[in-house]
C-alpha cells in the first residue's frame, strides 16, 4: 500500500515537473513571439513634393525595438519612369559587414541590398540602413516601396523576426500627394468615454510640422488635466508608433538632445482611472547638415570677354531641399535666385564691368543649413577704339568733327570735358565697316578740352578708355585783335575819362580854393586895419587920461596905481597886438 502510494507521488511529480517544462516553453514562445512584433523596415521621409529635374534623398530604416537583431535584406521597387538612382550611400549606417553590396538597376526599377551587424547586434527604433538619392524624371504620384526583405534576430539561430515592410509615397511636379496631413497633429483612433483625449502638442524648438529646423535637440509640452495619472511617450521615425501602456510618469513636457535628422514623430497618450486614452502623433523635421559641396564652373572659361558669363553650380540636399540660392559678386550686394532659375542651368550672371572680382555663391536649405562656394573671374575688356581724325585746334565757329575705327556693328561713346567742368557723353553708332564719325550737335564755347572714348559691343562688352587728346577752341586771328582791341579799350575808355573827370574836380577845387584864400587874405587885411585903428584910437585916449592924471598935483596913492597900471597895460597890450599883426602879415605874404 504505502509502495502504490509512493508511486502515485512520484506520477505526480512528474506530472507537475511537465507542466512547468510546458508552461516555460509557452512563455519562452509567448515573449519570442511578442519580441518579433515590433521588427519591421520603413522610409523616411515617406512622403514629399519634388519637382521634375531636382533630386531628393529617401533613408531605408530598420526598427526593432525589443529584440537585437544583426542582419537584414531586402529589395525595393521604384516607377522607373518617373524616378532614377543617382546614388547609393552607405554614410552613418548600422551595418559594417555586406554580404551584397547595395545596387540598383533604373532599368528594371529597383535596388538591393544584405548586410550584417556585428555582435551584440542592434536594437532601437532608428537603425540607418542606407540612403537612396533619386532624381525626378516626370511628373506623377512615385510610389517607393519593399518588394522583399528580412530582419534577422540575433538569437544564434538567424530567426526572422521580421513583421511589417513600410512604404512612401512621393507627388512629382505639379500633382498633389494623395496622402496629406493637414493638422500639426493628430489622433490614431477616436477617444473612449471616460478616458482622456488626445493631447494637444506644443514645441517651443519646432513649432510647425510643415517647416524643417536645424536644431537637434527637440522640446515638447502639452497640457496635462487633473484627472490624469499618467503619461507614455515615444519618439520614433514612424508615424503610427504607438507609445505604450506603460507610464513614464506624469509630466507635462519633454526634452530631447542630439536627435538624428530626419523626419521625426513624438507620440504620446495619456491614462485615467478609466484607463488610456487616443495616441497624438506630433511631426517634426530636423536637417543640420548643409547642402551638398559644390563648385562653380565658368561655361566660357575664368577669363572672357563676355560681359555676362555663364556659370553652373547646381546642388542638392537629401533632406529638406534646397530652398534658394544668395549671389555676391565683387563688392556689390547680395542678391537672391530661387533653385527653378538656378537649375535651368547654365545660370546667366547679371552684366559685369571689366575687370577682375570674385563670385560667392550660398546654397540654403529650408532648415537654414547653407554650403559655399566662391570662385574668381575676368572679365577681359575690348580693344580699345582708334581715333583717326580730330582737331588739336578748333575755331569758335566751327563745329567739332571727330572719325574713327573699332569693332562693327557696335557703339562708341564719345566722352568731352571742358577745363574743370563735368564730362558730357555722346553716343555714335559703329558701320558695318568698323568706322565712325561723330559730328557735335552745337559749337563748343572757347577754352581747353579734353577728347577720349570707348567702344561698348552687342553684348554690352565694355573697353577700356582711350588715351585723353587735347583740343584748344578758340577765336580767330582778327576777332582776337578786335577782341582784344575792343576789351583794351572798354578797359581804356573809362580810365581816361575818370582821369579827366578826377582832373577837373581838382581844377574846380583849386580854384575854390585860391578865391576863397583871396578872400580871407583880404578879409585879413581888413581886420588888421581896423585893429590897427582901433588899437590906435583907444592908445590915444589912454595916453589922454594918463595924461590928464599925471598933471594933477594933489593925485591919491590910490589913483597913482591905476595911472600906473594903465600905463604898464598899454605897454603889454601894444607889444602884444603889434606881434599878432606881424604873425597875421606873414601868413598872408605866404
Amino acid at each position: 500500500m504505502e509502495e502504490k502510494q509512493k508511486k502515485v507521488k512520484q506520477t505526480r511529480h512528474r506530472q507537475i515537473l511537465f507542466l512547468a517544462a510546458f508552461f516555460a516553453v509557452g512563455v519562452f514562445f509567448l515573449i519570442k513571439t511578442s519580441s518579433a512584433e515590433a521588427a519591421n523596415l520603413y522610409f523616411s521621409p515617406s512622403s514629399g513634393s519634388h519637382e521634375v529635374g531636382t533630386s531628393f534623398t529617401v533613408n531605408v530604416y530598420v526598427s526593432s525595438a525589443d529584440q537585437a537583431m544583426n542582419a537584414a535584406l531586402c529589395v525595393i521597387s521604384f516607377p522607373q519612369d518617373k524616378l532614377e538612382v543617382i546614388s547609393l550611400s552607405k554614410t552613418g549606417s548600422i551595418f559594417v559587414l555586406w554580404v551584397q553590396e547595395p545596387s540598383y538597376s533604373n532599368a528594371a526599377g529597383t535596388a538591393s541590398f544584405e548586410g550584417i551587424v556585428l555582435n551584440p547586434g542592434f536594437t532601437g527604433a532608428s537603425g540607418k540602413i542606407l540612403s537612396i538619392t533619386f532624381r525626378v524624371k516626370a511628373a506623377g504620384i512615385a510610389p517607393i516601396e519593399f518588394l522583399s526583405g528580412s530582419i534577422l534576430a540575433n538569437d544564434g539561430q538567424g530567426t526572422n523576426i521580421l513583421t511589417s515592410l513600410g512604404s512612401a509615397q512621393f507627388s512629382l511636379g505639379n500633382v498633389a500627394p494623395t496622402v496629406t496631413e493637414t493638422a500639426e497633429t493628430k489622433a490614431t483612433t477616436p477617444p473612449t468615454s471616460g478616458v482622456p483625449a488626445a493631447p494637444q502638442i506644443f514645441s517651443s524648438t519646432h513649432p510647425d510640422f510643415n517647416k524643417w529646423y536645424n536644431n537637434k535637440n527637440p522640446q515638447f509640452s502639452w497640457t496635462l488635466p487633473s484627472n490624469v495619472n499618467g503619461v507614455s511617450i515615444y519618439l520614433s521615425a514612424s508615424p503610427t508608433s504607438n507609445p505604450g501602456s506603460v507610464s513614464d510618469g506624469l509630466f507635462n513636457s519633454k526634452s530631447y538632445n542630439n536627435v538624428d535628422d530626419g523626419i521625426w514623430y513624438f507620440h504620446i497618450r495619456m491614462k485615467t482611472a478609466v484607463g488610456w486614452g487616443p495616441i497624438t502623433h506630433f511631426k517634426l523635421h530636423i536637417d543640420t547638415q548643409p547642402p551638398e559641396p559644390f563648385i562653380i564652373k565658368f561655361i566660357d572659361g575664368k577669363e572672357t570677354e563676355n560681359p555676362r558669363p555663364t556659370v553652373v553650380f547646381d546642388t542638392y540636399d537629401s533632406l529638406s531641399s534646397v530652398d534658394y540660392y544668395k549671389i555676391k559678386i565683387g563688392e556689390g550686394d547680395f542678391f537672391q535666385e530661387t533653385p527653378e532659375t538656378v537649375k535651368n542651368n547654365p545660370y546667366t550672371l547679371p552684366l559685369q564691368s571689366p575687370g577682375k572680382r570674385n563670385i560667392l555663391v550660398q546654397a540654403f536649405d529650408k532648415a537654414g543649413n547653407y554650403a559655399v562656394a566662391t570662385e574668381e573671374f575676368v572679365i577681359k575688356p575690348l580693344a580699345a577704339p582708334i581715333i583717326t581724325e580730330y582737331p588739336k585746334e578748333l575755331v569758335s565757329d566751327e563745329i567739332l568733327t571727330v572719325k574713327g575705327t573699332t569693332y562693327p556693328n557696335a557703339q562708341v561713346v564719345i566722352w568731352l570735358q571742358r577745363e574743370k567742368d563735368n564730362p558730357k557723353n555722346f553716343t555714335v553708332q559703329i558701320d558695318q565697316d568698323g568706322k565712325f564719325t561723330f559730328t557735335a550737335d552745337e559749337k563748343l564755347r572757347d577754352g581747353i578740352y579734353q577728347l577720349w572714348a570707348e567702344v561698348i559691343d552687342m553684348r554690352g562688352a565694355r573697353s577700356k578708355p582711350t588715351e585723353k587728346t587735347t583740343i584748344v577752341v578758340e577765336q580767330p586771328t582778327i576777332l582776337k585783335i578786335g577782341t582784344q582791341a575792343v576789351t583794351i579799350l572798354t578797359i581804356v575808355v573809362p580810365l581816361v575819362a575818370l582821369i579827366i573827370l578826377l582832373l577837373a574836380l581838382i581844377w574846380y577845387g583849386w580854384h575854390k580854393f585860391s578865391s576863397f584864400r583871396k578872400k580871407i587874405r583880404k578879409e585879413t587885411k581888413e581886420a588888421e586895419q581896423t585893429l590897427h585903428q582901433a588899437f590906435n584910437a583907444l592908445k590915444e585916449e589912454t595916453e589922454e587920461r594918463i595924461a590928464e592924471l599925471d598933471g594933477k598935483p594933489d593925485l591919491s596913492e590910490r589913483e597913482k596905481k591905476v595911472c600906473n597900471s594903465l600905463k604898464k597895460a598899454l605897454k603889454i597890450s601894444e607889444k602884444f597886438i603889434g606881434k599878432e599883426i606881424e604873425d597875421i602879415e606873414k601868413e598872408i605874404k605866404k
